[in-house]
């Protein structure tokens, strides 16, 4: 999962996958979530140091996206 984000220097940013219901997927919780400070055009988003979302693929998700003076202009999966 790949960024374009923006924070202040208070802010912050942290992305959690869910299944369909609305449930944390496990590994993918927001309390997994590494915190992104900065500015970037293609920041690749981890989880406890891990970027590798394959094991999610064909499957529905859901993003939980929380910010604290954050910018969020594009996201995507590659």
């Amino acid at each position: 999962l790949v960024v374009n984000m923006s924070t202040s220097a208070v802010g912050g940013f942290k992305v959690e996958i869910q299944n369909e219901a609305g449930k944390p997927m496990p590994g993918f919780a927001l309390s997994d979530a590494d915190e992104i400070i900065g500015d970037d055009l293609e920041r690749v988003i981890t989880w406890k140091g891990r970027s590798d979302v394959s094991s999610l693929a064909g499957q529905p998700v859901r993003l939980r996206f929380v910010m604290k003076d954050t910018d969020l202009f594009a996201m995507r999966f590659r």
